[in-house]
C-alpha cells in the first residue's frame, strides 16, 4: 500500500509529519509523490492564518475528488485544521475517512488500517505530553533537521489561536530530546534547528526554570553536529545565561529569530504582548553588544485592529532604526475565537497590505545594503546543492535558516557533496543573496 503524504504549514508541523511517516514505515507502508500511485492520502493541515486555512481546505477538497472518483482507497486528515474544525470537515467533506487531532498523531497507523478496513473513525483527544518519537523519517534532505522541543503555548496573544488548538506549553523531557538529537546526528544531520511555539521557555513546566541553556550545552556535546540554530525566541524571555551560552559554544549559530510583531506600545498592549518599544530597543542593543556578528530575524503584523497612522509611523521608524538582518511582515489575519477578532476599529484589507508593502520596501533596502557589506568576508557555508546550468553551488551561511532566508551561490574547483561545510569568500551580492568562491580545499 502506497501513501501520498502532504505536510502543510510550519516546521513544527513538519516534525509531526516525520513522526507519522516513521510509524507508518515501521508497519510496512510505502510512500509516493504521485497521486496516480497512491492508495492512501494523508494531509497534515495548518490553520494558523487565513491563507494557511484556505490552502488546507483546498488540498482536502482536491484529494476528496480522488476519493470520490475511486482513485484512492482512504483519505486521512490530521493537524491544526483537523483539530479545530473536526465537525465541519465531517459534515462538509464526507469523503474524509478519518480525522486525527494534534495529540493523536501516534494513532496514525491505527487510523489508516481502520479506514482501509471500512471501519474508519476519528481520533480527537487531549494529551498532557507532547507527541514524541525518536526514530522518524527526515524529509529535509538529510543534512539538517528540526528538533521540536515543546508543544503548545501559554502566551495567549490576542490574535493567535494556537493555545486553543495545541494547548498549554508542554516541554519534551531533556533526555528524550538528547536521544532524538543523537539519532538524527547518526542519520547524517549536521545542522539541528530547535523549534517550538516559543523555544525560550523550554523546561519551565517540567523543571521549574528555563532549561534552554542547559539543553544547548548538552546538544553541543554531540560530536557529529556542526551547527545548532534557534528559532522562535520571544524577546522578553531571553536571559543572560542563554546569551552567554550562545557566545561560548561555537556550534550555536549567531542567529536568533525573535518575533516582536510591532513597536507601538499601544498596539503591543492590545496584542497581549509582554514588551514595550523601550524593551525591544534594549534587547536588540544588548544582543548586538554581546554578540557583534549576530543575525537577527523578526516578524511583524501590519494592520492590527486599532492601528493608527501614528502607530504605523512608529513601527516604520523602528524598523528603519533597528535595521534587522531578516524581517517578514504579515497583514493581520482575523481569526475567529480570538479576542482580536472582536476588537473595534478593524483595518481594511487594502490598508493592511499597503502598510505591509511599505515596511517590506524599507526592509528590502536595509537587506540589500547588509548583503553588499558582506563582500570580502570568509564564511562557513553548508552546501545545499549544485546548479549545473549556472555552474555554481548553492549554500547557506549561519545567517540563513532553511526556506526563509537567502542563499550564497559560489563557484568551486572540485565536486562537493550536499551537506558538506566549506569556507567561501563573499565576492558580491544580488539583492538578498550572496555570491562567492570557495577558498580552501576539502571539507573541514
Amino acid at each position: 500500500m502506497k501513501i501520498l503524504f502532504t505536510s502543510l504549514g510550519c516546521d513544527k508541523n513538519l516534525v509531526d509529519t516525520e513522526v507519522m511517516l516513521g510509524e507508518l514505515a515501521e508497519e510496512g507502508f510505502l510512500f509516493t509523490d504521485e497521486e496516480a500511485e497512491a492508495d492512501i492520502v494523508i494531509i497534515n493541515t495548518c490553520c494558523f492564518i487565513r491563507d494557511a486555512k484556505e490552502e488546507s481546505i483546498e488540498t482536502i477538497l482536491e484529494m476528496a475528488e480522488l476519493k470520490k472518483a475511486g482513485q484512492i482507497r482512504a483519505l486521512v486528515v490530521t493537524g491544526c485544521l483537523a483539530q479545530r474544525y473536526q465537525e465541519e470537515i465531517r459534515k462538509e467533506i464526507p469523503e474524509v475517512d478519518a480525522i486525527l487531532g494534534i495529540a493523536d498523531i501516534h494513532s496514525i497507523v491505527q487510523a489508516v488500517k481502520e479506514a482501509l478496513a471500512g471501519a474508519a473513525r476519528d481520533h480527537i483527544g487531549e494529551s498532557a505530553a507532547p507527541a514524541h518519537k525518536t526514530e522518524r523519517i527526515v524529509t529535509t534532505g538529510g543534512h539538517y533537521a528540526y528538533l521540536k522541543i515543546a508543544e503548545g503555548c501559554d502566551k495567549h496573544c490576542t490574535y493567535c489561536i494556537i493555545p486553543k488548538i495545541r494547548g498549554n506549553y508542554r516541554s519534551v523531557p531533556m533526555e528524550d530530546l538528547l536521544e532524538e538529537a543523537r539519532y538524527l546526528a547518526g542519520q547524517g544531520v549536521r545542522e539541528l534547528i530547535l523549534v517550538a511555539q516559543e523555544t525560550t521557555l523550554y523546561g519551565m513546566d517540567l523543571y521549574g526554570k528555563k532549561k534552554l541553556p542547559a539543553l544547548l550545552e548538552q546538544l553541543c556535546r554531540i560530536e557529529e553536529l556542526r551547527w545548532i540554530r534557534l528559532l522562535y525566541c520571544y524577546p522578553e524571555e531571553l536571559t543572560e545565561e542563554l546569551v552567554e551560552v550562545i557566545k561560548r559554544e561555537p556550534k550555536i549559530c549567531h542567529y536568533l529569530d525573535i518575533p516582536i510583531q510591532h513597536a507601538s506600545d499601544a498596539v503591543l498592549k492590545r496584542m497581549g504582548r509582554r514588551t514595550t518599544e523601550e524593551d525591544l530597543r534594549r534587547i536588540v542593543g544588548m544582543l548586538r553588544r554581546e554578540i557583534p556578528d549576530i543575525c537577527l530575524r523578526t516578524t511583524l503584523i501590519s494592520g492590527f485592529p486599532g492601528e493608527t497612522e501614528e502607530d504605523f509611523i512608529k513601527l516604520y521608524r523602528f524598523v528603519n532604526e533597528m535595521e534587522f538582518d531578516r524581517l517578514g511582515v504579515f497583514p493581520y489575519s482575523l481569526e475567529e475565537d480570538t479576542p482580536a477578532a472582536l476588537m473595534p476599529d478593524q483595518i481594511p484589507e487594502e490598508v493592511k497590505e499597503k502598510r505591509r508593502d511599505e515596511l517590506m520596501e524599507l526592509q528590502q533596502e536595509i537587506a540589500f545594503e547588509k548583503a553588499a557589506e558582506k563582500e570580502g568576508r570568509v564564511l562557513d557555508v553548508v552546501v545545499e546543492g549544485y546548479l549545473p546550468e549556472e555552474g555554481v553551488y548553492v549554500g547557506r551561511t549561519y545567517m540563513d535558516a532553511p526556506n526563509v532566508d537567502g542563499y550564497l551561490f559560489f563557484s568551486a574547483e572540485r565536486d562537493i557533496d550536499s551537506g558538506s561545510f566549506v569556507k567561501v569568500e563573499v565576492t558580491g551580492s544580488n539583492e538578498y543573496d550572496l555570491t562567492g568562491v570557495e577558498v580552501i580545499s576539502g571539507e573541514e
